[in-house]
C-alpha cells in the first residue's frame, strides 16, 4: 500500500481526486501583486466574484487577480494536476469537508492573521467550523455562505392533516412524530409519496454524507468516531444500524420518493411529494411554487438532541502563495464586498456571516428560513474533519445507497466501517490524527 500512501500524501487520494489532467494555462505566480485564484461555480458567481476582483485591483493599482473558473465535475481533478505540477495558485476554492485532506497534505496555510479580524469575529459558529482544522484547530478557509438541510412542508397540507407545526429547532419534531406524520400523509389525498430525500442526485454523490449523516448523528452514532478516528464501532454500531433500518422502512412502505422519479416532486405538478428533505438551495424554487404557504422547519430529532449538516466551497490560501499577505486581503475585501453579497443575497445563499443572516429578508429573525440559520447555531455538525474524508464518504455513499435499496443495514455498514478503517491504517492513522 506504499504507493497509496504516497498519493494520499499529494492530496491524491482515490475518492478527491479520481484523475491527474494537465491544466493549461497555470504559470508561476509573476510577483508579490499577481495572484491567481482557482474556483468553481454557477454563472452568477463568475461574474460576482470577477466584478469584485476588478474593484480590488482598481482600489489596490499594480495588483492583480488571474481568475481560473474550473467547472464544478472535474474541479478536484484540476487541483489535483495542479498538485502534480507544484502550481497551486495563490487562493483555491475547496469542498468543506475535503479541508483536512489538504491540510494534512501540506496545501494549505493558517489565515487567522491573514483575513480582517471583523470578518473573522462576523464568521457564524458552523462557518468557522467548516473552515477549522481539528490538530492545530487553526483557521485555514471562509466564505461568505455555509449551508443547511431542512424539512419542507405545506401549512396547509399539515394543518390539514393535524400534524403539529414546530415553531423552531428547539421544538423540532421527534423522531417518533415525524414517523407518525410520514404515515399520516401517506394516506392523504393526492400524496404519491410522503417524502422526497431526493435520492434522485444520484448513488455516488456527496448529498448522501452530507444530507444523511445529521440523521444518524441525532440518533446517536456517527460515520466515525471523532476522537479515536476509528468507524468500526461506531459507523457499524446498533445506533447506526437502527437508523439505517429506519430509513430503509421508509422506502419499503413506499413514502420516499424513487431515483426513478427524479428530482423535486415536492413541487411538481399535483405535488406527489407531501415534504421534503433538501437543501437551502431548494427554497427559491419551492417558494415560486408555494408562495406563502411553503414552510421551512427543522430537520427532526431522532435522539435526545437534534443534528444538520454544514460546510460548503471555501476560499483558502495555498502555502505557496506569491503573497499571502495580499492573497488574504483580497478575500477580505470580496467577501465584504456590498455588491458581491448581494449577488448571493439574490439567490437565497446560506449566510456564513452573521450580519449576512441579519441582512437578508429570509435568514433574519422571522424570515420564512429563519429557522435554517438558528440550525446553524444550534444543531450544525460538520462532516467529519480528517485526511481520509476521501474514503469516508466513498464508503457511506455505497453503504447507505445500498441500505435503501434492500440490503442487510449491519453487513452494509461493517463492510463500510471496515473500508475506512482500512484506509487509515494504510496511511499510519493519518497523524496526528488519533494520537491523544
Amino acid at each position: 500500500m506504499t504507493k497509496m500512501k504516497t498519493k494520499l500524501k499529494l492530496g491524491l487520494s482515490a475518492a478527491a481526486f479520481a484523475m491527474v489532467v494537465s491544466v493549461a494555462g497555470f504559470t508561476a505566480p509573476a510577483g508579490a501583486a499577481a495572484l491567481k485564484m482557482m474556483f468553481q461555480g454557477d454563472p452568477y458567481e463568475i461574474d460576482a466574484i470577477s466584478d469584485a476582483a476588478k474593484r480590488f485591483e482598481a482600489a489596490n493599482p499594480g495588483t492583480t487577480i488571474e481568475l481560473i473558473h474550473t467547472p464544478h465535475d472535474s474541479y478536484n481533478e484540476k487541483v489535483g494536476a495542479a498538485v502534480s505540477a507544484k502550481q497551486l495558485p495563490d487562493i483555491l476554492e475547496l469542498d468543506a469537508p475535503f479541508l483536512s485532506n489538504y491540510v494534512w497534505s501540506g496545501f494549505l496555510q493558517p489565515i487567522d492573521s491573514l483575513i480582517d479580524k471583523k470578518l473573522l469575529d462576523d464568521m457564524t459558529p458552523s462557518n468557522v467550523a467548516q473552515g477549522t482544522y481539528p490538530p492545530d484547530k487553526k483557521l485555514y478557509a471562509t466564505a461568505l455562505i455555509d449551508s443547511t438541510v431542512l424539512i419542507y412542508a405545506s401549512k396547509k397540507q399539515l394543518e390539514a392533516a393535524k400534524i403539529r407545526i414546530p415553531k423552531g429547532v428547539d421544538d423540532a419534531w421527534t423522531g417518533e412524530e415525524f414517523q407518525a406524520a410520514l404515515k399520516t400523509l401517506s394516506t392523504q389525498p393526492g400524496v404519491k409519496w410522503p417524502i422526497d430525500l431526493f435520492r434522485a442526485y444520484g448513488t455516488k454523490t456527496e448529498w448522501i454524507p452530507y444530507g444523511y449523516e445529521p440523521l444518524l448523528v441525532s440518533a446517536g452514532c456517527d460515520l466515525i468516531n471523532r476522537d479515536t478516528w476509528k468507524a468500526t464501532g461506531t459507523f457499524d454500531s446498533k445506533a447506526c444500524v437502527d437508523a439505517t433500518t429506519m430509513m430503509a422502512s421508509w422506502v419499503k412502505n413506499g413514502w420516499v420518493v424513487p431515483q426513478s422519479a427524479g428530482a423535486n416532486q415536492f413541487y411538481a405538478d399535483g405535488r406527489p411529494a407531501a415534504l421534503a428533505w433538501g437543501g437551502f438551495w431548494f427554497y427559491s424554487e419551492a417558494a415560486k411554487a408555494l408562495g406563502d404557504d411553503l414552510l421551512a422547519l427543522p430537520l427532526p430529532k431522532f435522539g435526545p438532541k437534534g443534528a444538520s449538516p454544514n460546510g460548503t466551497w471555501i476560499y483558502a490560501i495555498s502555502k505557496t502563495s506569491s503573497d499571502p499577505q495580499m492573497a488574504g486581503k483580497f478575500l477580505s475585501f470580496m467577501i465584504e464586498d456590498q455588491k458581491y453579497q448581494e449577488a448571493y443575497k439574490a439567490h437565497s445563499a446560506y449566510p456564513g456571516l452573521k450580519s449576512f443572516g441579519a441582512a437578508s429578508p429570509l435568514y433574519a429573525p422571522g424570515g420564512p428560513m429563519a429557522v435554517a440559520f438558528e440550525q446553524a447555531a444550534k444543531t450544525a455538525v460538520p462532516r467529519p474533519p480528517h485526511p481520509a474524508y476521501p474514503a469516508i464518504t466513498l464508503a457511506a455513499q455505497v453503504a447507505l445507497n445500498n441500505i435503501l435499496d434492500g440490503a442487510d443495514p449491519q453487513t452494509e455498514l461493517t463492510k463500510a466501517a471496515k473500508a475506512i478503517d482500512a484506509d487509515i491504517a494504510d496511511n499510519d492513522g493519518y497523524p496526528p490524527f488519533g494520537k491523544k
